[in-house]
């Protein structure tokens, strides 16, 4: 019998690097994300290229069936009183989950469902965090060094911006010495 054998990609658990596949890599900066952060005239005055996170995923066929695998880096920083984030997203096909491992960093997972209700989950190295199906999702880095999570999720999944149009319910801001979660929209 001849068996084939195959070297799969590889994730680097220390640091969330990808490789023996290829990756594709996407780096979001301030400059995209107009409208994210409360404080318009902090935003203003950060440096237009900075990056605010990368997102590293392996390059998948999209098809009924399939998954991506990645890994999204957010860099600690802050714009006024806010961390560094992710844009956020509901999935397009919002029954689609997704499941999130911490690897690296310290921060938080805002999770918020089509009501407006949100919860926020602590992110760790080794933290398992389940996404259900119409749930919105953001990365937070509320520490000093980057804050990387490998996710699995449904290539037909697909990401809807447009409904966080007017941002999640609750922002993350600093309280100094951690942080703290307060409504967007008073």
């Amino acid at each position: 019998m001849t068996l084939s054998t195959l070297v799969p990609p590889h994730v680097a658990w220390q640091t969330g690097a990808l490789k023996n596949g290829p990756v594709i890599r996407k780096t979001t900066d301030i400059a995209a994300l107009a409208g994210v952060f409360a404080d318009t005239k902090s935003w203003q005055r950060c440096e237009p290229g900075q990056a605010v996170y990368d997102v590293d995923v392996l390059q998948t066929e999209t098809c009924e069936g399939a998954l991506f695998t990645g890994v999204t880096h957010v860099h600690p920083g802050r714009v006024g009183d806010e961390f560094f984030m992710t844009r956020g997203h509901f999935h397009a096909r919002r029954e689609q989950g997704e499941v999130y491992f911490g690897l690296r960093g310290c921060g938080l997972l805002l999770l918020q469902n089509e009501r407006g209700e949100a919860r926020v989950e602590i992110v760790t190295a080794g933290s398992v965090h389940i996404i259900p199906g119409y749930t919105a999702h953001r990365l937070i880095n509320t520490g000093g060094e980057i804050l990387s999570a490998l996710a699995v999720w449904p290539t037909v999944a697909g990401h809807d911006y447009a409904a966080l149009s007017d941002g999640f319910s609750v922002r993350i801001k600093t309280d100094g010495t951690g942080w703290r979660a307060e409504a967007s929209h008073d």
